[in-house]
């Protein structure tokens, strides 16, 4: 109907007809102005009998020559009868337009943001932890906010009727809109009899319309968009139309998806109703060809605008004069609540401050009836407001809200292109400046450098042979999604126990989103690709443990496989780690359950963990331990933002961390007991041990059995024989007729002083002689 110049209205039901004035300047007050008209005539009592009634849009031209623009039949009136005299009934009303008071500034630090309180209504279970997620709710509607069946299609002050031709056929196109409301109901013949109440109130402030409003547009994600590329993908971006104005930025599109995270807010200025159809175009980029168009939805603002359940801008659950979630409407909870009594007839509403207190709709409401004990939070607004803003959240008022709308095409009529998540925030200016807008930009993963330090392994399963185990045993690591990063330790040649030492660190960079605990990488999937595409990984480090081999492929023999997010506690001994650290679904009680922690809230951990091998179908424990100690740091954000390179010292290389004070491995080429101790003392010490005793008590006992006999002999057959002491007899004694005469006079005293002694020894010798001659009698007797 742009090229409409002086229309007017005309109302025909059965003989009887009512036309309005002309507008005169259609294109820049579309309003009529007789607001409200009153229609007399006979008609069946029965709602079924009802006649249809006819609308009709008359374009006054030049010379007095009227044109029908369109027309719009309603067949029943039956949904339009209402009774007047009911107690419960209100008829509608416009809102009010005054200025509020303007709210506190913000002067706290945000612990959250707006994505935490859309993951918490969403119900993800990585959402993050906030002990005050109460106070801050969020409603996700899955289809049009004038789809919800509670907000009647937001149509309550007026409906929308769609134009068409004088004689409308098959698929003809809609030529304009009608917005108006009708009300059916008896009225008496009888001049003497009181007539009923008006229905419609006349619009004493006519001049505010047409309203110059402020218009804020959050496009949050995209969900299951049509591909529109050859590999399955489209890569989109948005375009906003509202009146004469179009926004969007044709190079900040999202490439490589069907999901589309937009996290962006469009401000524009509009003139309601003259601008009042907001357009949201979704179109995918193409490089050489003209972009498709993905898909359109359309928003009626001037609905939402004067909707008397106040879906210009979602009622927040909690009056916030600062913090991450402030207040934005332009009108505080209390005038709002009076506003409301207006529209709806009612008394406005009496606040006693004294007493915390209000009455309204003639009951008495008290804070304490909403809040039993007082709330911890901070930040929020006075009393009046918080019992204020309660007393709406009870009128079925729209929330603070997500919805999401279909995308639909004019290529493919009736068929669902995805869908949008979004919503809008209408702002009458000449109620003032509005509240801060919401920060819905997309959160950005943030720098990490995850430290892996490789102490040492224990008990691990050997492979090779010689008389024991013998492996040459090194360790490799990587995170999933940077399989391209793996790095992995020197090795420990020759380890017979299953022991090696190797002080050697592990250093993985990462970019990590915090809000999905997530990894996110952007990468190319092939060459000549024009875009990165984003992946998505989680935060998991793999650890595997592999036997050297010169002529072979190395022997694995053990992985360990940990999140950060969710990893076990670390064993502090050797001894005390076991399989059931790595149980997820664990059938213990809760408090049996092993303890697990998140490595970036921790930020240092060292301790041993178990590593597993896939043995017949099921895990096992692989007898190995590693010691590791993770460190998790930042980058130095001073040199990312002084733009300055990061120095060497910062970033050390992957080799040993400490002192190598590993042992020497040439001892098997020089010590053949070092050699000795290595293959068989430290694992068969206990059972070399046992056989010493055992061949020690050996030889005790046959020394025992070998020398009984000779001792039961002696002591059985002659229990008093004993033996003395040796017998001593002088070499001179013997050599005496040998010796020459030129040492005779020495000799002589020599002689003469030995025969004292040889008579003695004789005597000694003559006792056991006899003892020797009755125990043997055929000995000689000695002679003299």
């Amino acid at each position: 109907m742009k090229r409409v110049r002086s229309p007017q209205l005309l109302v025909e039901c059965l003989e009887e007809s009512l036309q309005t004035e002309p507008i005169r300047d259609f294109q820049t007050n579309p309003n009529f102005t007789q607001s409200v008209l009153f229609l007399t005539l006979f008609m069946p009592m029965e709602d079924v009998y009802a006649p249809s009634l006819t609308l009709k849009v008359v374009d006054n031209q030049d010379f007095g020559r009227q044109t029908v623009v369109g027309q719009a039949n309603i067949n029943s009136l039956q949904p339009y009868f209402c009774d007047p005299w009911a107690d419960d009934y209100v008829p509608p009303q416009l809102p009010s337009t005054a200025p509020p008071p303007r709210p506190a500034q913000d002067e706290y630090h945000h612990e959250v943001d707006w994505w935490s309180k859309l993951f918490w209504a969403t119900g993800d279970v990585k959402s993050l932890q906030y002990k005050y997620k109460d106070y801050h709710t969020l409603k996700v509607y899955d289809c049009e906010l004038e789809a919800v069946p509670a907000f009647k299609g937001l149509q309550d002050f007026c409906e929308t009727f769609k134009l068409y031709q004088e004689e409308p056929k098959l698929d003809s196109p809609v030529v304009g809109e009608f917005k108006g409301l009708f009300r059916v109901y008896p009225f008496p013949e009888d001049p003497k009899v009181p007539k009923p109440p008006r229905q419609f109130l006349v619009w004493r402030e006519k001049e505010d319309f047409p309203q110059e409003c402020l218009v804020r547009v959050y496009m949050v994600r995209a969900i299951n968009l049509q591909p529109q590329d050859s590999n399955g993908l489209c890569d989109p971006y948005v375009i906003l139309k509202l009146g004469q104005t179009k926004m969007g930025n044709r190079d900040k599109y999202h490439p490589n998806t069907l999901d589309p995270i937009f996290g962006i807010m469009f401000e524009l200025s509009c003139i309601i109703p003259l601008e009042k159809d907001l357009e949201i175009q979704l179109y995918d980029f193409d490089l050489f060809s003209p972009d498709d168009k993905i898909g359109t939805t359309v928003i009626d603002l001037e609905n939402r605008l004067l909707s008397g359940f106040g879906a210009r801008c979602g009622l927040s659950k909690s009056y916030c004069q600062s913090g991450p979630f402030r207040w934005r409407d332009q009108m505080t909870p209390s005038f709002l609540l009076e506003r409301h009594a207006k529209q709806k007839g009612l008394p406005p509403p009496l606040f006693s401050p004294e007493e915390d207190t209000v009455f309204y709709n003639g009951k008495n409401f008290k804070l304490q009836s909403f809040e039993p004990t007082p709330p911890t939070l901070h930040y929020l607004g006075p009393k009046k407001e918080r019992l204020a803003l309660y007393l709406l959240h009870t009128q079925g008022l729209v929330p603070e809200h997500v919805e999401t709308r279909t995308l639909y095409s004019d290529s493919q009529p009736g068929i669902d292109q995805g869908k949008v998540q979004m919503w809008v925030d209408i702002f009458p200016k000449k109620l003032g400046p509005p509240g801060p807008p919401v920060n819905i930009r997309p959160r950005k993963p943030r720098r990490y450098e995850l430290r892996c330090i490789i102490w040492k392994t224990a008990q691990v399963d050997l492979r090779r042979t010689l008389t024991s185990g013998i492996s040459d045993i090194y360790v490799k690591g990587w995170m999933v999604g940077l399989e391209k990063d793996m790095q992995k330790t020197d090795i420990h040649y020759y380890s017979l126990t299953g022991e090696s030492t190797f002080n050697w660190r592990f250093i993985f960079s990462m970019d990590y989103l915090a809000a999905e605990h997530m990894c996110v990488q952007s990468q190319k999937e092939y060459i000549w690709s024009l875009d990165p595409t984003v992946i998505k990984f989680p935060a998991r480090l793999i650890i595997q443990i592999w036997d050297n081999n010169v002529f072979s492929t190395d022997d694995f023999l053990g992985v360990l496989e940990l999140d950060l997010f969710d990893m076990p506690l670390p064993a502090r001994h050797a001894s005390k780690c076991s399989i059931r650290m790595m149980e997820t679904d664990s059938k213990w009680p809760y408090f049996l359950q092993y303890k697990h922690f998140s490595l970036f809230k921790k930020k240092t951990v060292t301790g041993w963990w178990p590593s597993q091998v896939l043995d017949g179908g099921k895990w096992r424990m692989s007898n190995t331990r590693v010691s590791r100690s993770c460190f998790l740091k930042k980058q130095a954000l001073c040199c990312a933002s002084l733009d300055l390179k990061v120095p060497s010292a910062l970033h050390p290389p992957t080799s040993p961390l400490l002192m190598d004070r590993r042992p020497n491995t040439m001892f098997l080429l020089r010590s053949p007991i070092t050699i000795f101790c290595r293959i068989f003392w430290k694992r068969y010490h206990f059972k070399i041990i046992i056989a010493i005793i055992i061949l020690f008590l050996a030889l005790m006992l046959f020394n025992f059995i070998y020398s009984t006999p000779n001792y039961l002999a002696m002591s059985w057959i002659k229990p008093k024989l004993r033996l003395n002491a040796p017998i001593k007899i002088s070499t001179n004694i013997i050599n005496q007729p040998n010796l020459s005469n030129v040492h005779s006079p020495i000799l002589t005293s020599q002689h003469l002083n030995l025969n004292p002694t040889i008579d003695h020894e004789l005597k000694h010798l003559q006792g056991p002689m006899n003892h020797l001659q009755d125990i043997f009698p055929e000995l000689p007797a000695p002679r003299d």
